[in-house]
């Protein structure tokens, strides 16, 4: 494969990815500045400021991650499933924000989570069985929606 073309290849995979972050961002924006404040918190909630850094890092991770599935498989059609587990997790991931920030529902978000992280973890194992750095760099993403959903459903019951 040629050095352009890996090179396109992982411009197109951060595309993809910051694109469904670009979505999510949609439909958080406005939520966190008016209804999330609203809502009472477990103790162990981040600070609002710790988010966005943490997901634009755990974004580009998945970033390489595909790109470093797709160049090792040698194009799309040799990495199919892992990379349509993938494409499958993004679209869950952002459609989580839709459910949580865009229509206010904590509880069909949890729901929603669950699917999202079986998803992450089935395309970690995935990831892994083609290029094993490949799985290590989802670890992070699976680590943050685990103490994601915990904050989550603390989220629904206290406000539910």
């Amino acid at each position: 494969m040629s050095a352009l073309r890996q090179v396109v290849g992982l411009v197109v995979c951060l595309a993809a990815v910051f694109a469904a972050a670009g979505v999510a961002s949609h439909f958080t924006a406005r939520s966190v500045a008016e209804w999330y404040p609203t809502l009472a918190k477990p103790s162990w909630t981040p600070p609002s400021a710790v988010f966005a850094p943490v997901w634009t890092a755990l974004y580009f991770l998945m970033a390489v991650a595909a790109w470093l599935v797709w160049r090792k498989a040698g194009g799309l059609a040799a990495a199919r499933l892992p990379l349509a587990l993938f494409a499958a997790q993004l679209a869950l991931n952002a459609a989580w924000s839709i459910l949580f920030f865009g229509l206010r529902m904590p509880g069909l978000a949890f729901g929603e989570l669950v699917l999202l992280w079986l998803a992450i973890a089935a395309t970690l194992a995935a990831f892994r069985r083609v290029v094993p750095a490949a799985g290590l760099l989802l670890a992070p993403y699976l680590a943050w929606v685990t103490f994601a959903g915990a904050l989550n459903f603390a989220l629904w019951r206290l406000n539910g």
